[in-house]
């Protein structure tokens, strides 16, 4: 059994609003460790004794291990949209200890800064203040007006740790029509900026809708669902806005097939498991859905699976998938891994609802390549862990912690503290009160559990 976790506060959660913004699945690295210090992003009323709305930014440091957390506001961005796509997402580029945020999207045009160089890499030298940070912009560092129109319809923005450099991957399009595309932030002629590279997954009366992406020796990891389209009246309209709807015309339902490609130059050209080339974005190529040996699991729509649950990559190169079906006749949690020989395997996870359409999980590896499953319950304020040892080739599942006092949020996970110190950091929102009553204080928090 793990032993409780310390517990610190970010802030105030603003549980008024309808939809969740601080704790979503699709937020791949909103908390992260990176030269010692730990750093959190999260939405929040002004101040505490400030009106609900607006929401701002609040953007948070702290030395490890146990350092005490500095938090500041951009109080010169408005989030006034109740949508949970609306997140903040978080990056560092190790190249030049960079900070990146990409913020408030759903099929919006691109809202974007980042700090001065060097604030990562020497933290002990700059005083923590908004000041440290570019105005907001619509532009990625180095990209010229001639990529507007592509960033004019962003929803998901992720970014990934690519050795020195710095992966941005995002959608366009809507919910059922629309792709993922890639660009990285890297140093040329002795200056850091963005290079776009392309299109990596292109939906065709679909839209691929990705579990993570995994940047694990020298190797970019994907996985990810099709949800195909169902035309509805209006579909085209420049100015529809149903497929905003959190349950809109084309929802979950429509989900089907469990796909995998890796990429072993930065994301510029694509293989499918058995290293066949697919795609060359150089060339102008994506990975498509008829594209040969991407399926690793072919699950028809109308089975129960979710969208953006998690992924992980061990240190061996072994791929492991969280999500969800009902296949064999019963909704059912399930753990997808492919070993690094490449083949694919499942297990349905013990002592755990998972539920259709229910709150996401995530997954962490260890350093000793443990796997560890941190898993919500939908309805009930119930937070649970579960392992599975590489002795066992991640086939049984451990009961090893298991507590109340957190609303059902999409718990996220600081992936590389783990390979700095062990620590198994999460993020979610904890509750002062027994239940979920609405007027208990929900907080936004980290547990730090020593594994």
């Amino acid at each position: 059994m793990l032993a409780d976790p310390s517990i610190s506060v970010l802030g105030p959660d603003p549980t008024h609003r309808k939809f969740i913004l601080n704790g979503n699945a699709f937020q791949q690295d909103v908390i992260q460790s990176f030269n010692g210090w730990q750093y959190a992003a999260f939405y929040s009323a002004l101040s505490e004794d400030a009106e609900k709305e607006p929401l701002y930014i609040h953007l948070s440091r702290r030395k490890l291990p146990e350092g005490k957390w500095e938090t500041f506001v951009f109080d010169d961005y408005p989030q006034t949209t109740d949508d949970g796509h609306n997140t903040v997402q978080l990056g560092i580029c190790p190249g030049d200890g960079t900070i990146h945020l990409s913020y408030d999207h759903h099929c919006d045009v691109l809202r974007y800064r980042y700090s001065q160089a060097g604030i990562a890499q020497s933290p002990e030298s700059f005083p923590w203040s908004a000041s440290l940070f570019m105005p907001h912009q619509s532009r990625l560092p180095g990209l010229g007006a001639e990529h507007d129109e592509l960033f004019s319809y962003i929803t998901y923005p992720r970014f990934v740790q690519l050795g020195s450099n710095l992966l941005f991957s995002f959608r366009t399009g809507k919910a059922g029509l629309g792709d993922d595309h890639v660009a990285v932030y890297s140093s040329q002629n002795g200056a850091y900026k963005y290079e776009y590279l392309g299109t990596n997954l292109k939906g065709v009366d679909n839209n691929p809708y990705i579990h993570g992406l995994d940047y694990r020796n020298g190797r970019l990891h994907a996985t990810w669902v099709y949800r195909g389209f169902v035309h509805y009246e209006g579909w085209d309209d420049p100015l529809d806005t149903k497929h905003k709807q959190q349950h809109g015309p084309n929802s979950s339902e429509n989900n089907h097939n469990i796909c995998y490609a890796y990429s072993d130059d930065g994301g510029r050209t694509w293989r499918d498991g058995a290293g066949e080339l697919v795609a060359d974005l150089g060339k102008g190529e994506s990975v498509r859905p008829d594209s040969k040996g991407i399926v690793a699991f072919d699950i028809p729509k109308g089975s129960g699976l979710s969208n953006q649950e998690a992924q992980a990559v061990d240190n061996e190169g072994g791929v492991h998938v969280l999500n969800r079906d009902a296949v064999d006749g019963e909704q059912k949690w399930k753990h997808y891994y492919r070993s690094p020989e490449g083949v694919w395997t499942q297990h349905a996870l013990p002592h755990v609802q998972g539920v259709k359409g229910g709150k996401r999980g995530r997954l962490a590896v260890s350093k000793d390549d443990d796997l560890y499953l941190i898993l919500p319950d939908h309805n009930a304020p119930t937070l649970t862990i579960l392992k599975a040892s590489k002795g066992t080739k991640y086939s049984e599942y451990e009961l090893v912690w298991q507590r109340d006092g957190f609303p059902p949020t999409e718990p996220l996970v600081d992936t590389t503290r783990l390979a700095y110190d062990n620590v198994l950091s999460v993020f979610t929102r904890a509750s002062n009160g027994a239940d979920l009553d609405s007027s208990a204080r929900v907080d936004v928090v980290v547990l730090d559990f020593k594994l």
